[in-house]
């Protein structure tokens, strides 16, 4: 059974979306992503260089003939920045698939979904397909389906933090009521979080620092990769349904004479 991921027009074969900011170097990023079958990478405009010939370009570690990239607007507090950094990333790269992120303070890094819902309305009418990192808010990511956004982004904890997805019940019925991709971003960090998003039904994960920071990167790149590869198959299997009362494992017990 073919199991593919959407995100507008594109289609990919993994649900793990790595991240390209915190490693040691550019050779410790591209071997990292190799380890985790990512189809797709985020590169954060302002802090990676894809531009500056005269400096070490990731595009000659990752070739994005091969692995997506995803221009996003990591360290933008305002929608003029947002806009600005974006519309530059097309304007060098051709990158129309782009990921979204206003940031609120510098101390949570929480979405400013007030300024993140006016960008991502500018950004639909300029023809770009817009991945939106946002709150955990069934109402605002909604908004940002219905302004056109192409999957919402909804973190599970403070980026950075690892203290794994706080409100699954919410990210849950983020899902069931969303006709675009939920892709959980932000907050894990270790396999088993990767895991728990698959499970609870999220159509992708994405995943920096808890690889970039590991002891082992590349290692904990295949585990991410494995695990939501594992989640993913368990969601689709249909797992039994939760018992307050034990059941036997049998159907039928032997007569003993």
């Amino acid at each position: 059974m073919k199991d593919i991921f959407s995100l507008g027009k594109l289609k990919f074969k993994s649900r793990l979306i790595v991240g390209t900011g915190k490693y040691k170097n550019f050779t410790e990023t591209a071997k990292a992503v190799e380890a985790s079958g990512a189809d797709i990478v985020t590169v954060a405009v302002r802090r990676v260089n894809i531009t500056d010939k005269k400096e070490p370009l990731l595009m000659d570690y990752i070739n994005p003939k091969k692995i997506r990239y995803l221009p996003n607007t990591a360290g933008c507090f305002n929608s003029e920045d947002a806009l600005r950094v974006l519309r530059l990333a097309r304007d060098s790269g051709g990158w129309n698939l782009v990921k979204l992120e206003v940031l609120g303070d510098k101390e949570t890094l929480y979405p400013n979904m007030k300024e993140t819902l006016k960008c991502t309305e500018i950004l639909v009418k300029e023809k770009f397909e817009v991945m939106v990192y946002c709150s955990d808010d069934p109402i605002a990511c909604k908004q940002l389906e219905d302004l056109g956004a192409v999957a919402v982004m909804p973190l599970g904890s403070l980026i950075g933090s690892g203290h794994g997805i706080q409100n699954k019940n919410t990210i849950k019925l983020i899902k069931s009521r969303s006709n675009i991709p939920v892709i959980v971003d932000a907050g894990i960090r270790c396999a088993s979080d990767a895991t728990i998003a698959m499970e609870l039904g999220c159509d992708g994960v994405l995943v920096n620092t808890a690889i970039a920071k590991a002891l082992k990167p590349i290692l904990m790149a295949e585990a991410m990769k494995l695990s939501v590869q594992a989640g993913r198959k368990s969601y689709l299997s249909g797992m039994m349904q939760k018992s307050n009362l034990a059941k036997n494992s049998t159907t039928h017990q032997r007569k003993i004479k």
